[in-house]
């Protein structure tokens, strides 16, 4: 029944265009396959091997340079799942792309618009099993500011399912447009409340936390590619509503970015205390964590990108590992048809 009303909505949308007489319609069409195995020697539960391709397709109708409509799915295969396909988000949104902003307001993809947060807060697997933001996104972008705020509606309230979103925003301060010298902040929280049936002893809750950070962009001013460099703060918030107030645990962040032709090196420092974000990555609930990414691409072809990442994350008294493979592709937007007033 899902099948035949998401083929309608396209049938209908297509249908449409025609009578409304409007600027064009395009087609997208991208996706990503992925093998990450993870040896995690502190959480045994989560060493596990995620296997599978993501592709998606939409259509879009642009009224005009910034108004424009796109229809259209993602799903996931799992390697080695039956059925053929695991899952099957819809992608329906409205996008406003002017000069400074930007507004999408429907289910539209996370790549690039929340892709940037640190892991401690949005862990990397929600690239795999949660692509789309389901709400509202508004971005401000001018030469030296970037600013972005969301919310993204994880669980509709019924009588046994739960109330939850996810809010936040995030952004980025570089006082000069040539200097290396910046600051970026970003913060979320997701509101827990319970079903319509409620629950013996069950309370609100909510959890979530934040970074800022400095940072020193030294990309095309070295011999390498790209070398940038972070510090600053981090601290989480999580209270139950009606039992205890927010607990705030904090601690110190760093990282250092650097790339060379094929080559790249993430490497990740926290210490503090350790902090429970729900989306976030576990290794943060640790007081100390290091993490690094040593990344080869092998292939870079016009819209296509495979990456090779080596990454070894080291706690008190553990030493874990993890390899992953992906491959990207993007064929962009591709005009199918322009109409005239």
């Amino acid at each position: 029944m899902l099948k035949k009303l998401y083929l309608l909505a396209i049938i209908t949308f297509i249908s449409s265009t025609a009578a409304l007489a409007q600027n064009s319609l395009d087609i997208h069409f991208n996706g990503m396959g992925f093998l990450d195995n993870r040896e995690y020697k502190d959480f045994v539960l989560r060493s596990r091997t995620y296997s599978g391709v993501r592709t998606a397709l939409d259509l879009g109708l642009n009224i005009d340079s910034v108004h424009h409509f796109i229809v259209g799915v993602n799903g996931i295969h799992e390697f080695g799942a039956q059925p053929y396909f695991l899952k099957v988000d819809p992608v329906a949104y409205y996008s406003y792309t002017g000069k400074n902003w930007l507004f999408n307001a429907g289910a539209f993809p996370r790549e690039g618009l929340l892709s940037d947060y640190p892991r401690a807060l949005l862990n990397d697997t929600l690239r795999y099993y949660r692509p789309n933001v389901q709400g509202l996104l508004a971005r401000y972008t001018n030469e030296h500011f970037t600013e972005t705020g969301w919310i993204d509606w994880v669980s509709r309230q019924t009588d046994t399912d739960r109330e939850q979103f996810l809010f936040g925003f995030s952004g980025k301060y570089r006082p000069s447009l040539f200097g290396p010298f910046y600051v970026s902040h970003y913060f979320l929280l997701m509101h827990d409340a319970g079903p319509a049936i409620a629950i013996p002893n069950d309370h609100i809750q909510d959890n979530g936390g934040g970074q800022i950070r400095l940072g020193l962009d030294f990309s095309h001013k070295t011999i390498l590619d790209s070398l940038s460099i972070e510090a600053g703060g981090m601290m989480s918030f999580e209270r139950t509503r009606g039992v205890d107030g927010f607990q705030k645990p904090a601690g110190f962040v760093a990282s250092v970015y650097l790339g060379w032709h094929r080559f790249a090196l993430f490497d990740e420092f926290y210490k503090g205390q350790g902090s429970h974000i729900i989306y976030g990555d576990s290794f943060f609930e640790k007081k100390t964590y290091n993490r690094m990414d040593l990344i080869y691409t092998p292939f870079l072809y016009k819209r296509i990108k495979g990456q090779f990442i080596l990454s070894l994350h080291q706690t008190p008294g553990y030493f874990s590992n993890q390899e992953a493979f992906r491959v990207t592709f993007d064929l962009g937007r591709q005009t199918l048809v322009r109409f005239k007033d």
